[in-house]
């Protein structure tokens, strides 16, 4: 069983404990690798802190021409890379085009775009006001460490949103996989690793305590971090401790609002995906859908249909539309709130009972006969599961959009623009999309409000955030 190795200060490094990675689809164990300690934490820390002046002095072009470089790396793995994603993660490996599914393939491939943006933008400086007696400009500074903690749902994408504008702006990083999905982030960072000065880019694995080592240190500047609301609090009062400041991206309960008149033909596409995109293991999935009782059969059916017709199984093996949930723990919790809805009387229009075999597969569900309050409406399933809920008056379907601490992404669906974009202003959400869900845009800001975070990625707002600003006052 082969042993993969962290990779710290330009070197692989393994560690005396290790631990097994496992596909989801099939049981099977993929190999083994390292529980880091914690000196070797310190470590990967210390080798990042030493490279980071170095790093950041480099002229900001030369910075620039490596982020491409890297872009070219990953292009060139992605084959390799997206096979790891599929046996690690679950999802198929799909294709790339509209008619593709969004697969493995998909998320290699945005990997090399969420890589290429962030060298093709500046942050000049800011002159914020000059007059006959003074000039004011803003730098922007680079942090200096970023811890990063990435998640297992897109576990090579996140790395790269986190990775790439860190290091873009001269911070040096040090990354913490999620146990569930190492293996492929640690060889992923081995690519691009091998094209970068020493200690710029580093990695850590373990259980959580291995991050909590991490975001806890003295040593670090910055924290990205993206995954569930109760982690986020942990690191937040961590943070807080070392007056760290902090990126969240947490969790969410996208709710999607169907006006009266929505084209459903057109649109119950759009919806599906929205809705079950990585098998709903999506931070800005729709989570719940309210329908206009006029359209509410209608969707309902059209749903189903699609529902139904799509191919489920390992992923490595073509057709295959949907994979398995990613890990056992959450498959737990999908079956735990699909039966909470059937004791409330709800009715379970398709799926709703556990596939037999090996593997943490659970078929496409959809739900209804469930109002606000009922716990699969309430908390975040994170699954192939999606409550459907009717409602009468537009007033209310805001208020129902509103009620809870979520309020990372959500979206409004109909024929009538304004009345989309009137309905849209409303809702307390980083991003409302309108005709669509959960299309994210490497040149788009991406980020959540209330209970589902702070701060931004992505585009020029997110290659702020990983920086920090300096003012020079000049008396003329």
């Amino acid at each position: 069983m082969k042993t993969y190795l962290n990779f710290v200060n330009g070197q692989p490094v393994g560690s005396e404990q290790t631990f097994e990675s496992r596909n989801p689809a099939t049981g099977e164990v993929l190999g083994l690798a390292p529980i880091s300690t914690a000196a070797q934490v310190k470590s990967a820390i210390a080798a990042a802190h030493a490279a980071q002046p170095a790093w950041a002095a480099r002229p900001d072009a030369e910075r620039k021409a490596l982020m491409m470089q890297l872009a070219e790396a990953i292009k060139q793995n992605a084959p390799y890379l997206a096979e790891w994603v599929t046996r690690e993660q679950g999802k198929p490996l799909g294709g790339l085009g509209p008619d593709q599914v969004p697969g493995a393939r998909f998320e290699l491939w945005g990997c090399e775009v969420w890589t290429q943006v962030p060298a093709s933008l500046d942050l000049p400086v800011d002159v914020v006001f000059e007059d006959d007696t003074r000039r004011d400009e803003v730098h922007r500074k680079p942090f200096g460490v970023v811890a990063a903690i990435a998640p297992w749902n897109w576990p090579l994408l996140i790395a790269i949103w986190q990775i790439i504008p860190s290091i873009r702006a001269g911070n040096t990083v040090v990354i913490k996989p999620s146990e569930y999905t190492t293996i492929g982030t640690l060889e992923l960072v081995r690519v691009i690793g091998e094209l970068l000065p020493a200690g710029v880019i580093n990695t850590v694995s373990g259980p959580g305590e291995v991050g909590s080592w991490l975001v806890g240190d003295p040593g670090i500047d910055k924290i990205m971090f993206t995954g569930s609301s109760n982690t986020g609090a942990k690191i937040a009062a961590a943070a807080a401790r070392n007056m760290v400041p902090t990126t969240m991206e947490l969790g969410g309960n996208d709710a999607a609002i169907v006006l009266p008149g929505a084209d459903l033909k057109a649109m119950a596409m759009g919806l599906f995906w929205g809705a079950f995109i990585n098998m709903g293991q999506t931070c800005a999935a729709a989570k719940r859908l309210y329908v206009h009782e006029s359209l509410f059969d209608q969707t309902v059916e059209a749903l189903k249909e699609l529902a139904m017709a799509m191919p489920m199984g390992n992923g490595m093996e073509e057709g295959m539309v949907m994979g398995p949930i990613q890990n056992r723990m959450q498959y737990d919790k999908v079956v735990d709130l699909v039966e909470s809805a059937k004791q409330a009387g709800a009715t379970i229009v398709c799926g709703g009972k556990p596939k037999d075999g090996p593997g943490n597969f659970y078929p496409l569900t959809l739900v209804t006969g469930l109002e606000d309050g009922a716990r699969l409406v309430d908390e975040e399933q994170f699954g192939p599961v999606l409550p459907i809920i009717k409602y009468r008056n537009v007033d209310d379907a805001v208020a129902s959009a509103n009620r809870l601490r979520a309020g990372l992404g959500a979206s409004v669906w109909s024929n009538d623009i304004e009345a989309a974009r009137a309905v849209a202003s409303r809702i307390q959400a980083g991003t409302v999309w309108i005709n669509q869900h959960g299309m994210i845009h490497p040149m788009v800001p991406f980020g959540g409000i209330k209970g589902s975070g702070y701060g931004v990625e992505f585009g020029v707002d997110g290659l702020k955030a990983v920086t920090q600003p300096q003012v020079i006052s000049l008396k003329k």
